[in-house]
């Protein structure tokens, strides 16, 4: 197993939102770690994992977090792999607000790819995006990841003409 891509959360709470990231990863044949790294209750334990990070051979790093939301960009500032920052819209959160403004207005140099409010999913899809730019198994894996989703378009839109809604739409 060569795990490319690491998940990292701010607390264990925010695991409900990160699964997804896990499972569209495992969906597309992605290793990946996953575990809790808190930019504010263990900074040590953050520095020293984002610095290891790329020697361990990990290529992407989706880091989600709520509140305040420091981790993505802390990490971001620690190594030059690709972050990709996850808004968490947490219990101490103000409407998810904060973790989004937190996550998104990076200072210049310090970039983190930022996804939608609790759109782990999205996260795992755009770390799986970067790695096919280097890996055709997995390129077409997205591929056929999106062929589906269309699939599954075309098919709701069917049903829907079948049940009698109106539709000239073909």
């Amino acid at each position: 197993m060569s795990v490319k891509v690491a998940i990292i959360m701010g607390s264990k709470s925010d695991l409900n939102v990160m699964q997804d990231a896990a499972d569209v990863l495992k969906e597309l044949g992605v290793d990946y770690e996953i575990t809790v790294v808190s930019a504010h209750r263990t900074p040590e334990r953050m520095f020293s994992y984002a610095k290891s990070a790329a020697d361990r051979g990990l290529k992407v790093i989706i880091a989600g977090a709520g509140g305040a939301a420091h981790l993505p960009g802390m990490v971001a500032s620690l190594t030059h792999l690709p972050v990709i920052g996850v808004p968490v819209k947490s219990s101490n959160s103000i409407d998810g607000w904060d973790s989004l403004l937190s996550i998104l207005q990076m200072p210049n140099g310090i970039p983190v790819a930022t996804v939608a409010l609790n759109a782990a999913k999205n996260a795992g899809l755009l770390a799986a995006q970067i790695l096919a730019t280097a890996d055709e198994y997995l390129a077409q894996n997205l591929i056929n990841y999106k062929e589906d989703l269309k699939n599954k378009v075309e098919e709701s839109a069917k049903q829907m003409k079948n049940e009698g809604y109106p539709s000239d739409f073909e």
